[in-house]
């Protein structure tokens, strides 16, 4: 009998490998929000244009003397940090500075991401971050909107400022024409305005299943319900489901935030408790709080109880008693 001299390989889980990867997931997401990206500097002029190339470049800048500094592996051929700063650009105005661009984006990095121990070990969206950072180190900045298409045309900022339908809605009583916020010609944040853009995107990515369609879906049912609501309860006050769908940060947010890999729940069940608590913190603020927008502090506070909700919704490791039952 001959001797088997073959070797054997010991490494942990998984074992099963498949052609997908970190950096062709970041790229995919990149990709798919070009269009949205792209229509963001039309709608709003140049200036945006500079905004994803100062933030963008920041992020890059950043990440490579954190890694450094902490003597770890170069990692920015992953593209998640040039994901980042692309998504702290779309949820922005569209004339906020560029000293508050690179700010926002230093801490997106820095606090978002590196404190934690990089990515994979960040708590919460590190674009988020740098975007709660900004509102409340610039909460005139934050809040200053300008109409479509007004930028490009030269006009001077406060003669083109301009309200999101969220706050028309909120504190005027003015409804926005569906049509206008599903495509995107409306005042709002950088690349939150076009639903349809952001809709298209997102649809590849659920489809290639680099998003968990759970999480949008729960946040969406639950917006939709629980806005419904409060509509036929007094319709002069409050919007109905689909404005609440469409409007403000919602589903750039859904689509795109929530859905990170890293600061989502892992289990179905979690991922619908996950979603479920963000769309009702969402209409909950936007209804009955000072802000008009909801989005960004719902998904945050929501980060915050993910290893919990992890842990609790487990499943049953195989071969073990259920203590439940």
């Amino acid at each position: 009998m001959e001797k088997d001299d073959t070797a054997l390989i010991l490494s942990t889980s998984p074992h099963i490998k498949g052609p997908e990867s970190i950096p062709r997931i970041m790229r995919a997401v990149i990709i798919t929000l070009i269009p949205a990206a792209a229509f963001s500097v039309y709608n709003f002029g140049f200036h945006v244009l500079l905004m994803y190339v100062v933030s963008v470049a920041t992020c890059l800048v950043a990440e490579y003397l954190v890694v450094k500094l902490r003597k770890r592996t170069v990692t920015l051929t992953d593209s998640s940090a040039a994901l980042t700063g692309i998504l702290l650009v779309m949820v922005l105005p569209p004339q906020f500075p560029l000293y508050g661009v690179v700010l926002g984006a230093i801490v997106s990095i820095v606090i978002g991401k590196q404190i934690f121990g990089g990515l994979g070990n960040n708590i919460f969206n590190p674009a988020l971050v740098g975007r709660a950072f900004l509102a409340a180190t610039y909460p005139v900045f934050i809040s200053s909107y300008i109409a479509p298409r007004a930028a490009a045309a030269g006009a001077a900022a406060d003669a083109v400022s301009a309200a999101t339908p969220l706050a028309l809605m909120k504190f005027d009583s003015v409804m926005t024409e569906y049509s206008h916020i599903f495509f995107g010609t409306t005042a709002g944040s950088v690349g939150e305005t076009s639903a349809f853009l952001l809709i298209i995107g997102a649809v590849y990515l659920i489809l290639k299943k680099y998003i968990k369609w759970r999480i949008p879906l729960s946040i969406f049912v639950t917006v939709a319900v629980l806005g419904e609501i409060f509509h036929l309860i007094n319709p002069g006050r409050f919007p109905d489901a689909f404005f609440h769908l469409l409007s403000g940060g919602l589903m750039i947010g859904a689509l795109y935030m929530a859905t990170d890999m890293v600061t989502s729940p892992i289990t179905k069940k979690g991922c619908v408790i996950f979603g479920c608590g963000i769309g009702l913190l969402v209409v909950v603020i936007r209804l009955f709080g000072g802000n008009p927008e909801g989005v960004m502090y719902s998904i945050l506070f929501m980060n915050a109880f993910v290893p919990l909700i992890n842990r609790g919704t487990k499943p049953r490791i195989f071969g073990t008693e259920d203590r439940n039952e």
